[in-house]
């Protein structure tokens, strides 16, 4: 059996934990951003996304 170098198998160990994990908050940051991005978006007026008006301020024939 061949003798395995502790600094390279410690290496390998945080390659292969660390890699995954940084793609993952780089991920949600992404994700994150967009979701803010696309929340802006809604609350523009003159969006066809947006809501035409606030919650609890309806016409009297929109009940």
């Amino acid at each position: 059996m061949i003798a395995a170098n502790p600094g390279l198998v410690g290496l390998l160990d945080m390659a292969i934990v660390g890699v995954p994990t940084i793609v993952f908050i780089i991920w949600q940051l992404v994700s994150i951003n967009r979701e803010i991005a696309r929340d802006k978006v809604r609350k523009d007026d003159d969006s066809p996304e947006g809501a035409r008006h606030p919650v609890g301020e309806h016409r009297l024939d929109d009940r």
